[in-house]
């Protein structure tokens, strides 16, 4: 996957407490700063679990070391990748992001990936400008990598966080 040469721009860890998790981490990793984002609905009319729309709500935290993003996902309801994860192996380190730079890498990065035998689990578009997509990934050494597209404003509001931290 060429997209999979870069450098990861998101250590991803799903969890079943956001507080016990994002401590943990500040003490181990020096994280300073976590900005939590409640509730977020991944919508079945832009979102899809293993082939099929998804509905589900996640509580995400957001940090930083450096420009590596950390984030911690909370599955609150609803079956999609974290939940199926912290169901069959309990909380733990889930995927790392890399970064499409457009729309038109993103789709080929995903083509690549099943050329390559990774298969899509679950993907969606949401609000704000991000396309993203989970490949199953157990050739890296970890269970997801996730391909992700990131609108101008996204960044910017990345960008905030990162500059919090400091």
């Amino acid at each position: 996957m060429n997209l999979l040469v870069q450098s990861p721009i998101q250590i991803a860890w799903v969890t079943s407490d956001l507080q016990t998790t994002e401590t943990a981490l500040t003490g181990l990793l020096g994280a300073r700063k976590w900005v939590r984002i409640p509730d977020v609905h991944f919508a079945p009319d832009t979102c899809s679990y293993r082939g099929e729309p998804a509905d589900f709500v996640a509580h995400i935290s957001l940090s930083y070391l450096g420009d590596m993003q950390l984030e911690l996902i909370e599955p609150v309801r609803g079956e999609n990748v974290y939940s199926e994860f912290l169901r069959d192996h309990g909380p733990g380190l889930h995927h790392i992001c890399m970064e499409a730079e457009s729309p038109a890498q993103f789709d080929a990065a995903l083509v690549d990936a099943a050329e390559q035998g990774a298969a899509v689990v679950q993907r969606g578009v949401m609000a704000g400008g991000i396309q993203f997509a989970y490949v199953s990934a157990p050739q890296a050494g970890v269970p997801f990598v996730e391909i992700a597209y990131l609108s101008p404003e996204i960044k910017a509001f990345y960008d905030y966080i990162r500059q919090e931290q400091k």
